[in-house]
């Protein structure tokens, strides 16, 4: 089986925040922050197996910071985890000052499923681990894989 490594689909994207990404408390819509990390996981997940994926749960959704109006938004997407068709795709936000300072201000975990184009899944290359951080990342992916195993078994 085919193996890549979590820098062949590591992933940068930066927007501004605009007028019509700003809610009534002049704060970035937490719906739309989702939007884009959504979307940034696509990405990684679709250059990872190179065809089509989608997503099939969030992890561990954590607003940590507000970003503002012309801040800058940095989402940083790396896979974490590869099963036998899925991979997770942890997602960092940082609101980037003018220095290049990064602040955290969201992080989540996307589980993202290959599929054909009839819709099934498909299995994916398996994910080689070079560094220290990498391992860490895909024991607690093998955790948050069986936890999630566990709670579709009881329903929830």
């Amino acid at each position: 089986m085919i193996k890549r490594k979590v820098s062949d689909s590591l992933t940068e994207q930066v927007y501004t925040v605009r007028s019509q990404h700003i809610n009534g408390y002049g704060r970035l819509f937490g719906g739309i922050l989702m939007q884009w990390m959504d979307e940034l996981a696509g990405v990684v997940s679709r250059r990872h197996c190179r065809m089509t994926t989608t997503t099939a749960a969030i992890d561990n959704l954590s607003f940590e910071a507000p970003a503002y109006q012309n801040d800058m938004v940095v989402l940083v997407g790396r896979l974490t985890y590869v099963g036998r068709t899925s991979m997770e795709v942890r997602v960092d936000a940082y609101c980037e000052d003018a220095e290049g300072m990064r602040k955290t201000i969201n992080r989540a975990y996307f589980v993202m499923v290959a599929i054909e184009e009839n819709g099934k899944p498909v299995e994916v290359p398996g994910l080689e681990i070079e560094a220290e951080n990498e391992k860490y990342e895909w024991q607690a992916g093998e955790k948050r894989y069986q936890l999630r195993k566990t709670r579709r078994k009881e329903g929830f």
